[in-house]
């Protein structure tokens, strides 16, 4: 996409000037393999192409809903399904871990999950920062850490830490400036434009709707790609944010949260350009799960699967990795060389 036309692009989208080259090196994992690359390099490595999509994909008519995941298996069920994204949920990697979620979690937990799930799949990953783990330093730092692992995008919220689900009472919000200083650094500190900076406020709560609109546009105003005001709280506050925000929206679809409007066609209608569905993945396995251990509890039997092992391993790139095998002689003789080999090592695109 050429950009220095901005015939076909959203107003949010134009004028993005070319930000300087930062020399520092990042850690990359690409299945077992750590690369080390420049963080410029990490920009045009076809390894990371997918991540350059996730802006083009924000400028086109309609909306993109990225549907929640909280490790590869999540991740790569989603693009399997057909979705163009995939969200990393801080909620359900923070339960993965034990948690609540309460910001318990550290950086680096956080940004090796994101990478985790971006080196699974094909498609763009949208992954939950927190409140970027301390100041304007941390938050540089934070974004480069994201940026390095494939991540496409990080959303960075204005409650004081530790942190809570947006959808819980007893927030609190730093003030407007300290926010809007956070987002100007991690705009600054990315080494590609493709990496969208997407700025999430909590103010609603606490300080009203108009307060929360006011520092999702300062944050548009100094470069945030996206504008996340989380939870409304009515069907006309949901409507009033894309109408009043001078930027892109992105909507947080949380079932038994505080925000009424659960069909994505009618946040779409309303203008938002992302939706994001963390708990989609986490709510199904929790559920599934309490019914198969009560089931097993119950009868003591155990209850037939729908796919063989293999079957289940070829999801996850089994063909890939039984064809470097039979490349290297490897136990070749356990493989069925009728096997065909597909894909990118070890990665999963949009369809299964």
């Amino acid at each position: 996409m050429n950009r220095s036309s901005t015939s076909h692009e959203a107003p949010w989208n134009a004028g993005r000037t070319k930000l300087p080259r930062v020399i520092t090196w990042g850690r990359v994992l690409v299945g077992d393999v750590l690369l080390l690359l420049e963080y410029d390099d990490i920009m045009t490595n076809p390894l990371f192409e997918h991540r350059r999509s996730l802006r083009d994909l924000i400028s086109q008519p309609g909306m993109v809903v990225a549907p929640g995941a909280y490790d590869g298996i999540g991740a790569r069920l989603v693009a399997q399904a057909g979705f163009p994204a995939v969200y990393m949920t801080g909620a359900g990697t923070a339960m993965a871990r034990g948690f609540p979620d309460f910001g318990l979690l550290t950086q680096t937990e956080m940004a090796d999950n994101a990478g985790v799930m971006a080196r699974s799949v094909d498609v763009p990953v949208i992954a939950d920062a927190d409140t970027g783990y301390g100041n304007e330093l941390n938050i540089t730092r934070t974004v480069r850490e994201y940026e390095s692992r494939g991540v496409a995008a990080i959303h960075i919220e204005d409650q004081v830490s530790p942190k809570r689900c947006g959808h819980l009472e007893g927030k609190e919000v730093v003030t407007r400036d300290e926010f809007v200083s956070k987002i100007r650094a991690a705009v600054e500190a990315r080494c590609s434009n493709e990496f969208l900076i997407i700025a999430r406020t909590d103010a609603r709560a606490m300080l009203g709707l108009d307060e929360a609109i006011d520092r999702a546009n300062a944050a548009i105003d100094v470069g945030a790609d996206i504008a996340f005001v989380e939870a409304p709280q009515t069907n006309e506050e949901v409507e009033l944010v894309p109408r009043r925000v001078r930027g892109a929206c992105l909507l947080n679809i949380v079932g038994g949260g505080r925000t009424p409007v659960l069909d994505v066609s009618v946040a779409e209608a309303m203008g938002y350009k992302l939706a994001i569905v963390p708990g989609l993945l986490l709510s199904a396995a929790i559920e599934a799960g309490d019914a198969a251990l009560a089931a097993l509890k119950s009868t003591r039997v155990v209850p037939p699967v729908a796919a063989a092992v293999a079957e289940t391993f070829r999801r996850f790139g089994a063909d890939d990795w039984d064809a470097l095998r039979r490349r290297f002689n490897a136990g070749a003789g356990a493989i069925d060389p009728s096997a065909p080999a597909v894909g990118v090592l070890g990665r999963a695109g949009g369809t299964a």
